[in-house]
């Protein structure tokens, strides 16, 4: 016969395991739970990062062929047209690394030329960073946005324009765009550049939904490669650039 003693003894026992056998079912319960929702961090991150690269052009975080930014919120109009559409204009990307000098095609692209003419009398591009290399499946180098980030634009957007400038797509239905180019960023929409530009170091196969509208000079295609060759800060194919590039001026003169 149990004694009353060790009865209780027992019934402790037992019930400390039961709570033990709870508190173990609750850990079991929030390990899942956290691994959840790192799952879907990861998930986020990960598409982030292809908007992202899709924003280089557009641009993802693994070399994307595509490059995008982000739809802005419009807080004001498109610039009424105030360029010669039979000039010549250079727009002139001065940085730390070097100058790039950029031979605009205001007939092909007037509202485009208009755009960067205008943000850049105001000084919108002064002070700021080509933020974004990509050196896999395409070979660029992005600018334009003020915060550095990506997500930054001007406050509307511009039409697209000679997006058959390049050629017919092939098979792939990707046109080259060669080294040298300077083309508009977008947010994978129709007709929704804003201020963010990308420059084609290495021949690059994309999509014909990005506007060309300039060349670069050799000496700027020249500086452009150089931190090409850098590559990407802490590794990879897409991110910012090893070599960072600071953009002190852009102007957009008449020839």
């Amino acid at each position: 016969m149990v004694s009353n003693d060790k009865r209780r003894r027992q019934l402790a026992r037992e019930k400390a395991e039961r709570q033990e056998m709870r508190r173990e079912a609750a850990r079991r319960k929030v390990r899942r739970r956290n691994a959840a929702i790192a799952g879907v961090i990861v998930v986020a991150m990960g598409a982030g990062a292809a908007v992202a690269a899709a924003g280089a052009l557009g641009g993802d975080g693994g070399g994307s062929d595509e490059r995008t930014e982000p739809t802005p919120t419009p807080t004001r109009s498109e610039p009424p047209m105030a360029v010669d559409t039979k000039a010549r204009y250079t727009m002139t990307v001065k940085t730390d690394r070097g100058d790039i000098r950029i031979a605009m095609d205001a007939a092909k692209t007037p509202r485009t030329v208009n755009s960067f003419k205008k943000l850049a009398d105001e000084g919108y591009f002064d002070r700021t960073t080509c933020h974004r290399l990509t050196t896999q499946n395409i070979h660029v180098l992005q600018c334009g946005d003020p915060q550095g980030t990506g997500m930054g634009n001007p406050g509307y957007t511009i039409p697209d324009e000679n997006l058959g400038g390049l050629g017919k797509p092939g098979k792939d239905g990707k046109v080259t765009f060669p080294a040298g180019t300077v083309a508009m960023a977008n947010t994978s929409r129709p007709d929704s550049g804003g201020s963010q530009f990308f420059l084609v170091y290495k021949d690059s196969r994309l999509t014909p939904t990005f506007t060309p509208f300039g060349t670069m000079d050799a000496g700027g295609l020249e500086t452009v490669r150089k931190v090409g060759a850098a590559g990407v800060a802490g590794g990879g194919g897409d991110g910012a650039p090893e070599l960072p590039v600071a953009v002190e001026k852009i102007s957009v003169t008449k020839d």
